[in-house]
C-alpha cells in the first residue's frame, strides 16, 4: 500500500479527485488530496496574499498532522509546482513524485515562467478585467468532455490569485535525488503548456514516463485507467 498525497491542479480542490478514492483504494492505497486555501471548500479564506508557499505549506500542514509517512507524492498541472517544493521540505517522508500532465521547476522559476510572454500579457490583461487585478479565472474546460463532467467541473472550479502564479519557487535542493515518473495526456490540442516539460521526461532516463489517452483531467474523465497508471508506476519504484 502507498500514502498517495496529491498537491491538485490550479482552480481545484480535494472534490477534483472524488472520483480517484474508489479506485486506488481498490488497489491497495491510501489517498490523501488537501484543498489548497482560497479554493474549494476553503473559498472563504481566499486573498491576494495567498501564493505558491501558501498552498506548499497547506500540504506540508496536511502531511504533518496526519502524520503521513512513505509518500508518494502525486502533482497535477500546477500542483507540479506544489509537489516540488513539498518534496524539498519533507524529502524524508517522500518516496517517490509523479508528475501528471504537471509542470517541473526549478529553483527560482515561477508557473508564469512556462508561458511565453505573450501569454503572460494576455494573462494579465484577463485579470485586469475579469479578476479586479488580482484574481485569474479558470481556463476553459476540454470541448472533449461529456456536457454532464463538464457541467459539475465547472460548478466547482473558482479564480486563483495571481500571486499563485507570480511566486518562484524556493528549492534546497533536498528533493533532487527522489525517484521521478511523469504521465502526459495526450488527447489535447498539439504544442499544450505541459507538452515541452513533457518531452524532457521522456528523454531522460532516470524518469519513468508515461502516456494515457485522456484530456487534462483524467481525475475526473478516465480514473480507472488513471489510477492503473499510477500504481503501475508505485509497484515500478518498490
Amino acid at each position: 500500500m502507498a500514502n498517495i498525497v496529491v498537491c491538485h491542479g490550479g482552480w481545484g480542490g480535494s472534490w477534483a479527485w472524488r472520483l480517484m478514492r474508489a479506485p486506488l483504494r481498490a488497489r491497495g492505497h491510501e489517498l490523501f488530496a488537501p484543498t489548497y486555501t482560497g479554493l474549494g471548500d476553503r473559498f472563504r479564506c481566499l486573498s491576494p496574499s495567498i501564493g505558491l508557499s501558501t498552498h506548499i505549506e497547506d500540504v506540508i500542514a496536511t502531511i504533518f498532522h496526519e502524520d503521513i509517512m512513505d509518500i508518494v507524492l502525486l502533482g497535477h498541472s500546477y500542483g507540479g509546482m506544489v509537489a516540488t517544493g513539498v518534496a524539498d521540505r519533507e524529502a524524508e517522508r517522500v518516496t517517490q513524485i509523479v508528475y501528471l500532465d504537471a509542470f517541473v521547476p526549478e529553483d527560482g522559476q515561477s508557473t508564469l515562467d512556462f508561458q511565453s510572454p505573450e501569454e503572460r500579457e494576455r494573462l494579465r490583461e484577463v485579470v485586469d478585467r475579469d479578476g479586479a487585478g488580482w484574481l485569474v479565472p479558470p481556463t476553459p474546460l476540454s470541448a472533449d468532455l461529456p456536457p454532464e463532467r463538464a457541467a459539475w467541473l465547472k460548478a466547482r472550479r473558482m479564480p486563483q490569485p495571481l500571486r499563485t502564479f507570480e511566486e518562484p519557487i524556493r528549492l534546497t535542493g533536498a528533493g533532487a535525488g527522489l525517484p521521478r515518473s511523469y504521465i502526459y495526456c495526450i488527447r489535447k490540442p498539439p504544442g499544450d503548456a505541459f507538452a515541452s516539460v513533457a518531452a524532457r521526461c521522456k528523454n531522460d532516463p532516470t524518469w519513468q514516463y508515461r502516456e494515457i489517452d485522456s484530456d487534462h483531467t483524467p481525475n475526473a474523465t478516465a480514473p480507472d485507467r488513471l489510477a492503473d497508471l499510477i500504481d503501475e508506476l508505485i509497484t515500478a519504484r518498490r
